[in-house]
């Protein structure tokens, strides 16, 4: 609550502290006691709630991008991809003065991702959309101005190569959309890696540990189109066979969804759930057995990017060049396409797209497949 005291003037005097909420203390000075406990009292309340009007907030002391980017981070809560993408743009531009930033500058920065870092423009994209954000955010607080607001301005096309940025970067960089299936022999060529439960290799062969767990995740993956990381962090409860169902609490794009099984993912889970083992110092209630419950971006990239890691090794073994992890779930998608009649929003709802052209790069329809349903 607000501090009130009477002055030797017969004024009253409001003294507002709030830590964490304010900087510093707010002063306000009343000749009427009952105007100013009204006024207290609607203060008092916006306080409580985290709320400073914007009359008394503080003057930004937010200088540099670098600095502006560390506030976005702390307090905006951005994707963990924007986030990736932030932490590089902190590193080569992080000294620029906020009021620094205008068309000129975005339009320079561009070139120099072209011209000299030799980006992708699907990277580009990528930077530039989490900046904006970075910003948008920003001006919302009043910390930068950005009148003519360059990152949303930019014209369709600004992350293509020209032939000028081809020739000074030496090369034309182009997307590629990842469009990698399973061909004829890699499922049984996998399936086999991990029966024997062996990856050869010039030194010494590798022993596979977990291997039921592997292979449950493995046909879970080419099954429902689950990403990595919503399989892995799955608990026993978050699986119901006698719905054929498995409850996703946690996604990529933060919304919850009931992902359902096909007779050969029922069955997968079966056998895994009749030989599961889960490690001591693991939860117990964990489907498998390589996270330790820790929902920080930082415990969940490593066991990404063990696992990540892991199936390139198993799928070179097996034959399969160029396959990752992630194409299985390309995979998934796409014979959700070709085997079934679903509707694109009802694939859209299994697979957690949000955009109908996103789940198009999926959607790699067999030139074979499609040649069966003409006349």
């Amino acid at each position: 609550m607000a501090g009130k005291r009477k002055r030797a003037n017969g004024t009253f005097e409001y003294v507002f502290k709030r830590a964490g909420v304010l900087d510093k203390p707010l002063y306000f000075t009343f000749t009427d006691e009952a105007e100013g406990d009204a006024f207290a009292a609607n203060l008092d309340k916006l306080l409580a709630s985290g709320i400073v009007p914007t009359q008394y907030q503080p003057t930004a002391t937010t200088q540099t991008l670098g600095q502006l980017i560390a506030d976005y981070t702390r307090d905006a809560h951005p994707s963990h991809k924007d986030l990736a993408e932030l932490r590089t743009v902190d590193k080569t531009r992080g000294t620029t003065p906020l009021t620094a930033i205008n068309a000129a500058w975005v339009d320079d920065w561009i070139s120099v991702l072209k011209r000299v870092d030799r980006v992708a423009p699907d990277t580009i994209r990528a930077k530039v959309g989490a900046l904006a954000r970075c910003c948008d955010w920003g001006m919302r607080l009043k910390k930068l101005e950005l009148p003519d607001h360059p990152f949303r301005t930019l014209p369709n096309g600004y992350s293509q190569y020209t032939k000028l940025d081809a020739q000074l970067a030496g090369e034309k960089r182009v997307d590629v959309a990842r469009d990698r299936r399973l061909e004829r022999g890699e499922h049984e060529r996998i399936m086999a890696m991990l029966d024997a439960g062996v990856l050869p290799r010039k030194q010494r062969p590798l022993q596979l540990a977990h291997v039921p767990a592997l292979r449950c995740l493995y046909l879970l993956a080419t099954e429902t189109a689950m990403r990595l990381s919503e399989m892995y962090t799955l608990t026993v409860d978050q699986v119901a066979l006698d719905r054929r169902t498995v409850f996703l609490d946690r996604t990529k794009n933060g919304d919850k969804r009931q992902v359902p099984l096909s007779t050969v993912a029922v069955a997968a889970l079966q056998d895994y759930l009749a030989l599961r083992q889960i490690p001591d110092g693991l939860p117990a209630d964990q489907l498998f057995p390589w996270w330790d419950g820790d929902h920080g971006t930082r415990a969940r990239h490593r066991v990404t990017d063990y696992l990540s890691k892991l199936w390139v090794n198993i799928f070179d073994a097996a034959g399969c060049d160029g396959l990752k992890f992630h194409d299985l779930r390309h995979e998934a998608t796409s014979r959700l396409f070709e085997r079934t009649r679903l509707s694109e929003m009802e694939i859209m709802k299994i697979t957690g797209h949000k955009d109908i052209k996103m789940l198009a790069r999926y959607a790699n329809l067999r030139g074979s497949v499609l040649s069966e349903r003409l006349w």
